[in-house]
């Protein structure tokens, strides 16, 4: 890359940075790419921002738990089964 390539992506870098633009590599299967960059789309239109984002903070709220205790009080456990059944003793030979 040339010095008037790099100094160009640099500036351009910048100037994403102050519009609050994060550049991201995400790595996905390749059924799921245009799904990815239709979240991206819906994100980045002002007219369906508002409503793209609380419906995926809504949906993938747990995912921001802060530590391991409030990641397991903040997951979506209905319709899991915590129950065990106790199997009673078990010979152990010694």
């Amino acid at each position: 890359m040339t010095a008037a390539q790099k100094k160009a992506l640099l500036a351009h870098r910048r100037r994403l940075k102050r519009r609050g633009i994060k550049r991201l590599e995400i790595h996905v299967r390749k059924d799921d790419a245009a799904l990815i960059r239709g979240v991206a789309q819906a994100l980045a239109d002002p007219a369906r921002e508002a409503d793209t984002r609380a419906l995926l903070r809504k949906r993938f709220a747990w995912a921001q738990a802060k530590g391991l205790k409030s990641l397991l009080a903040a997951a979506p456990l209905e319709g899991i089964d915590l129950t065990r059944e106790r199997d009673g003793e078990r010979d152990v030979a010694l």
